[in-house]
């Protein structure tokens, strides 16, 4: 499925990942929160979190998940070939509850407006496919400056929080003790 979501900015064509996309959509996600290179944008969690954010068999598995669904957003006039730009994972849950997740924006693209242009897409996505009245997320407490952009959009923290998962390094090598996860919600109108 190809869509496009217009805005006064330039046009971003979207596309549903499929386990093809594993390599580009690993690589994306990558450059925006580990490493170096992630220290061009702001969600980096270069300063939290060593090791990798998501590997490209971690990528298959995703986009083949029942219920997942992953967006890759390019510029319109991009070639459908192109290097994604953005992505965003979306699950469906129980209860009209969608789950907003591994929102990546290429560093370089960062502070342009594109993440508020996915989100927009994404809340749209899971009112229409998965009749969703409520998205949920979840991110690193330590996040300040990420919770205020979600919290500025809508979002709002529940009050509930989950455990970092310590000694699984499938989801990085953390830097401090500390690390936890707070839940934060948007109902969709």
């Amino acid at each position: 499925m190809t869509r496009t979501a217009e805005t006064a900015q330039a046009p971003l064509m979207w596309t549903t990942a499929t386990e093809a996309d594993a390599p580009v959509l690993s690589a994306l996600v990558e450059s925006a929160y580990r490493g170096e290179g992630s220290r061009a944008g702001w969600t980096t969690e270069a300063d939290l979190l060593d090791g990798q954010r998501l590997d490209v068999d971690m990528a298959r598995e995703m986009v083949g998940a029942s219920g997942t669904v992953v967006l890759l957003f390019r510029p319109q006039e991009a070639d459908a070939d192109s290097q994604p730009i953005a992505c965003v994972q979306l699950e469906q849950r129980d209860g009209g509850v969608a789950y907003f997740g591994t929102f990546a924006v290429d560093p370089a693209q960062q502070g342009g407006g594109i993440g508020t242009r996915v989100m927009a897409v994404a809340e749209e996505f899971v009112r229409e496919q998965f009749s969703a009245t409520r998205m949920r997320m979840t991110v690193i407490r330590q996040r300040e400056d990420l919770i205020a952009y979600y919290e500025r959009r809508g979002y709002a923290p529940t009050g509930e929080s989950e455990p970092f998962p310590y000694g699984q390094e499938q989801f990085g090598q953390p830097r401090r003790d500390d690390l936890e996860f707070i839940v934060l919600e948007k109902p969709l109108d």
